[in-house]
């Protein structure tokens, strides 16, 4: 009898424990958590998942880790959340059962990337100077860093999240590139090369031609001559303008290359694999001047500034 009486108390006081456990997790599972729309979730272990979200202004703990473990296995790729203020259980639920309806947006080589944000901002919704500004503050350079591609992105997608993914998706594949052709990522030297890149990308009328545009950019530095090539100043809200001569005079841009030496400070467009072959292995020649031919779509180089006022006047 003494026996059982001192136990009770000592098994009510464990079970009333138990009770403000499990009471406590429910009253943490049910409070709201601020989330974004649609989130992105790595492969990985539950625990390597809710740390990544943590990692992420997302307001997770290791409660959440083992309330995972009982809900299901968190998904990768992209979450429609469709909220952006949820329980926390319901956000827990989400990433084991949700997906996302995905959209997809294509970057064309020679597009630049102000105009090519603006038309997806378009397209999807959003604001176009924020996903602007939000690609300002993660691109290392204005201009011919995103990797023309076909994204599939999800609908809901904020102008942060989305600059996030066309930075880190196109650094990635930048750092690929560089270090399959020479073995490491500098970004400075690789930074020069996406400049010409760009400037052949803009020049040249197909890809066959780009070796032989690549050229002449060469042969022209070489010599001390000026590039003097419209393409440069097709950058930036210019992307798609004709260039005139009143432009040529009046735009004070150091991407004016008939009045700047060398080369712009930064890449004018976004660059296919071919124009960066291009500038890594330009044709040998000894051309320094070409025209376009209207009628058969391509240009016609020459060697000297007399073969190349015949040319235009043909």
């Amino acid at each position: 009898m003494i026996k059982n009486f001192i136990k009770k108390p000592y098994l009510d006081i464990f079970f009333d424990i138990v009770l403000i456990v499990v009471l406590s997790v429910f009253v943490y599972l049910a409070r709201p958590i601020n989330t974004s729309k649609v989130v992105f979730v790595p492969k990985g272990s539950v625990g390597e998942i809710i740390s990544y979200l943590a990692n992420r202004n997302f307001n997770l703990s290791v409660i959440d880790k083992y309330a995972m473990r009982f809900i299901g296995s968190p998904q990768s790729g992209w979450i429609e959340i469709g909220k952006d203020k949820i329980s926390r259980v319901d956000f827990l639920k989400k990433l084991a059962k949700a997906k996302a309806a995905m959209t997809e947006i294509t970057l064309i080589p020679g597009e630049t990337t102000i105009v090519f944000l603006n038309q997806i901002a378009a397209q999807l919704g959003l604001d176009g100077a924020k996903l602007n500004s939000e690609y300002n503050a993660l691109a290392p350079v204005a201009d011919g860093f995103l990797m023309p591609n076909t994204y599939k992105i999800p609908v809901g997608i904020s102008e942060r999240h989305l600059a996030y993914y066309l930075v880190n998706s196109s650094k990635k594949a930048q750092s690929e590139i560089s270090r399959k052709i020479f073995g490491e990522y500098n970004e400075k030297k690789w930074f020069k090369i996406l400049t010409i890149a760009s400037i052949i990308q803009k020049e040249a009328a197909n890809d066959a031609e780009m070796p032989l545009v690549a050229s002449v950019i060469y042969n022209r530095l070489d010599k001390g001559m000026r590039l003097q090539m419209d393409g440069t100043l097709n950058y930036g809200i210019y992307s798609h303008d004709v260039i005139t001569a009143e432009r040529i005079r009046s735009d004070m841009s150091e991407f004016n290359t008939y009045l700047n030496d060398g080369i712009p400070p930064s890449p004018v467009c976004c660059v296919s694999i071919s124009a960066i072959k291009a500038a890594i292995n330009p044709a040998k020649s000894d051309y320094l001047y070409f025209v376009l031919d209207k009628k058969a779509k391509k240009h016609i180089f020459s060697k000297t500034l007399s073969e190349h006022n015949q040319n235009i006047a043909k």
